[in-house]
């Protein structure tokens, strides 16, 4: 039998000769499992395009079909390395399923396979978090920072302002209309991504598009954090 790694090198199936596409679960001639290839990402288990619009619905069937095609169960009198082989293609799919279905994860993951790198720094208390204001907000994140400060002493005081707590409630609402216009600004840029892998657009586009996607996800996580923030003070 052959090994993993000899089976990503030939590219063919372990036990019938067959050819074997690199991400392919299984082997369509005979069935079997395949071991996982080597560096396969998470758009080539499910067979997609590297988009960043997926039929959702679509996505959720082949997954489960696929779940249960390569449930450990059905391979509990196979071979060893068909067992493992069971496992971690499972694995493989549970990642790329969890990873493709939602949206930010999904373009953050694309980013990745384009070379950029996403980091959301960590606070001393393991919480998200981004120094980079976005000039446009300088102004309403000193103001909300002064109130927030204001929320968390009249907590300690065992004391409530109804105005403040008024005042971080309405910049909770602005802060979420703000995280609404993101997500449509991204699904735009979705589109015109997938637009240029359609029409095979030159890079200088491509680069262009994806500048504006990691802009779009900084400003996000920012507002994300400020809502969280919000959240957390307004907790009785």
């Amino acid at each position: 039998m052959q090994t993993a790694e000899s089976q990503s090198v030939n590219a063919a199936c372990w036990s019938c000769g067959s050819a074997a596409p690199a991400g392919k679960a299984w082997c369509d001639a005979c069935g079997k499992v395949q071991a996982p290839s080597e560096g396969v990402d998470y758009f080539t288990v499910f067979g997609l395009p590297r988009k960043l619009r997926i039929d959702l619905p679509a996505l959720e069937r082949n997954f489960y079909r696929m779940s249960r095609k390569l449930h450990p169960d059905l391979y509990a009198q196979a071979s060893p390395e068909e067992r493992q082989w069971s496992l971690d293609q499972t694995s493989l799919l549970n990642d790329a399923y969890r990873t493709l279905k939602d949206p930010i994860a999904r373009t953050e993951y694309l980013l990745r396979l384009e070379g950029i790198q996403i980091e959301a720094g960590r606070s001393e208390e393991g919480k998200p978090k981004d120094s980079r204001v976005p000039p446009d907000l300088l102004e309403e994140v000193f103001e909300l920072n002064m109130q927030l400060e204001e929320m968390r002493m009249n907590r300690k005081m065992g004391e409530d302002d109804p105005q403040l707590r008024a005042d971080l409630e309405k910049a909770r609402t602005q802060f979420e209309g703000q995280l609404a216009a993101v997500d449509s600004s991204l699904e735009s840029l979705w589109t015109r991504w997938d637009t240029t892998i359609d029409n095979d657009t030159c890079e200088p586009e491509t680069d262009k598009i994806k500048d504006e996607i990691v802009a779009l996800l900084d400003r996000r996580r920012y507002i994300r954090n400020l809502v969280r923030d919000v959240n957390e003070a307004l907790e009785t």
